[in-house]
């Protein structure tokens, strides 16, 4: 995995992917030998898809939530001995071959997040969604106290202590909040994210979304209020949220 090779471990959390996890999964042990695939309550046959390929699965019995996933693949990474951990989407959005990337990234910070940001492809994102990231840029850096590039992107490199020291939410009412709370209780303990850019595939026959706009925007506004408030709302964290991301779509501006 270029500079994380013996370190790192590729977790993906799938949910009813059987049209694409075995390719992803294939293509991730291209990048790393440590593979790991959180099959959570899949009712599809996901894991099933998987056989003959040397990948590690963990099963949730029923469905959990994308949350308690990427923490069950974390705890079977650091078991295996990995101090980073990559982070992809099982539906085929994130390319496992820009994975090179965020690791070159991560060796020049490796205590810290390392994010691949789709948002400078804004050509290849549906306009709702693309807008709907932005929006919640703006609230999660206000709340982390630094500007993020793409604070929505599910594809990064976390260092495997921060799961241990991070005070978040893994249950499913957290589902789709946690990669959103992770950056602003990472920023709390010191460790600041960056972005780089990659590429983003957004096919007309994918699965529907398990994201639900309503719903999780609404449980996402009210984790960060809840931050705001505990902090006095973080004026400061406005002032220096607002300071211009350089070019590339790199964060490289630490509070």
């Amino acid at each position: 995995m270029n500079k994380l090779a013996g370190t790192g471990a590729v977790v993906i959390p799938a949910y009813n992917e059987v049209r694409s996890i075995r390719d992803v999964a294939r293509r991730a042990l291209a990048q790393s030998p440590l593979v790991i695939v959180v099959d959570d309550g899949s009712t599809d046959g996901t894991a099933a898809e998987l056989e003959g390929l040397p990948v590690f699965v963990v099963s949730h019995p029923r469905n959990r939530g994308k949350a308690a996933s990427l923490r069950s693949g974390a705890d079977e990474a650091i078991r295996h001995g990995a101090t980073a951990i990559v982070t992809l989407d099982g539906d085929g959005q994130h390319c496992p071959e820009d994975i090179p990337l965020l690791a070159d990234a991560w060796a020049a910070k490796p205590g810290g997040i390392i994010i691949g940001s789709r948002l400078h492809a804004r050509a290849e994102i549906p306009p709702a969604r693309y807008w709907a990231n932005r929006f919640a840029n703006f609230w999660i850096g206000w709340a982390a106290g630094y500007a993020i590039a793409d604070s929505q992107s599910g594809f990064r490199i976390y260092p495997a202590a921060l799961f241990a020291k991070a005070k978040v939410n893994y249950d499913e009412a957290h589902s789709f909040v946690f990669e959103s709370e992770i950056l602003i209780e990472a920023a709390r303990l010191g460790a600041f994210a960056s972005c780089v850019p990659i590429g983003v595939i957004y096919s007309a026959s994918a699965r529907r979304s398990h994201f639900r706009p309503v719903v999780d925007i609404a449980r996402i506004v009210r984790m960060v209020a809840w931050r705001l408030l505990a902090r006095g709302l973080y004026l400061r964290g406005l002032v220096r949220s607002l300071r211009p991301i350089y070019p590339r779509g790199q964060n490289l501006i630490r509070p």
